[in-house]
């Protein structure tokens, strides 16, 4: 069956498009993510969808498809916290790596997931590989990192292929597409207790909808506009961290986003490359270099967020 009947609904512009329910975004999902569509018809989806926007219930929908197809990964011991890294850095340090030591050294599980290159950026498995953890590549991988009480990166093409495809899409037509949103939603441990997903965006425009997707679907995460589209605070300014427990905001958990002149600068490195960021990432780890506060804002309020998921 062609995807047409689907197109027709989405693909009419940005006034004319209207929304699929959500079994049918599932269905339209399935299909993208298993090779049932043509190359034609997958670009036509990814154009479409860039210009209508996703709504909360079409991202339900097409996440139904995706978790499914996404490889198991083993449960962690205890509090986990997932970081979704898909942008990469072009102006400011890629911190990512810093806030996963971070919580991985106050005890919780740290999984990282995301693209190992992006042309023109510098992404955080580059920044793992320059301090001495390469990305993982399987369950063994992830539970071996744990146990050595360090962060696991592992990336889309490992951990959810047929995802990773679809995200290839924006490298051919120069456009992102929802896959690009999925994997920034992705329940990479499941939907376990004390496992919390930290869910980033550029524009704030984005913080509606994927409130209300986090509420459709009871997730435990924290939504926040990223540094750079990465689920680190600005070492520079705090922004918004909103807490969501079981899909309901909790404001008494949540962090509102700083104000005011900023009384200092943090002494980032200048240059942003790899190399420089792992030796400023382990600077601070060894205490040489202080933590900067917004990063231990964030560190302490997913701390406590990942408390309050955990059963009574």
């Amino acid at each position: 069956m062609s995807i047409a009947p689907y197109l027709r609904e989405i693909g009419r512009g940005k006034d004319g498009a209207r929304s699929l329910s959500r079994e049918q975004s599932a269905d339209l999902m399935a299909r993208l993510l298993d090779g049932r569509v043509t190359d034609v018809e997958a670009g036509a989806f990814a154009i479409a969808m860039r210009i209508k926007g996703e709504t909360p219930q079409e991202l339900a929908g097409f996440m139904d498809a995706v978790v499914p197809r996404m490889r198991a990964l083993p449960p962690p011991a205890g509090g986990a916290v997932v970081l979704p890294s898909y942008n990469g850095a072009r102006r400011l340090p890629n911190l990512v790596p810093l806030l996963a030591l971070r919580l991985a050294r106050e005890g919780l599980s740290v999984l990282v997931h995301g693209l190992e290159e992006d042309p023109g950026r510098v992404t955080t498995a580059a920044v793992f590989e320059a301090l001495g953890l390469p990305a993982v590549r399987d369950g063994c991988g992830v539970a071996a990192r744990w146990a050595a009480g360090a962060p696991a990166f592992i990336a889309t093409d490992d951990l959810h292929p047929p995802l990773a495809r679809a995200l290839a899409l924006r490298r051919l037509i120069g456009l992102r597409n929802p896959a690009h949103s999925l994997a920034k939603l992705l329940p990479a441990l499941g939907s376990r207790a004390g496992v919390v997903r930290v869910v980033n965006h550029t524009h704030p425009e984005y913080a509606t909808s994927l409130g209300e997707f986090l509420s459709l679907t009871r997730a435990d995460a924290m939504l926040m506009r990223g540094t750079e589209g990465e689920p680190v605070a600005d070492a520079r300014r705090c922004p918004k961290l909103a807490a969501f427990a079981a899909g309901v905001e909790r404001p008494d958990l949540s962090v509102d986003a700083q104000g005011g002149p900023l009384a200092a600068l943090p002494g980032l490195p200048t240059a942003i490359d790899a190399a420089s960021t792992a030796r400023y990432i382990e600077a601070v780890m060894a205490g040489t270099e202080p933590l900067p506060p917004p990063l231990a804002t964030q560190a302490r309020a997913l701390r406590a967020l990942v408390e309050a998921s955990r059963p009574a």
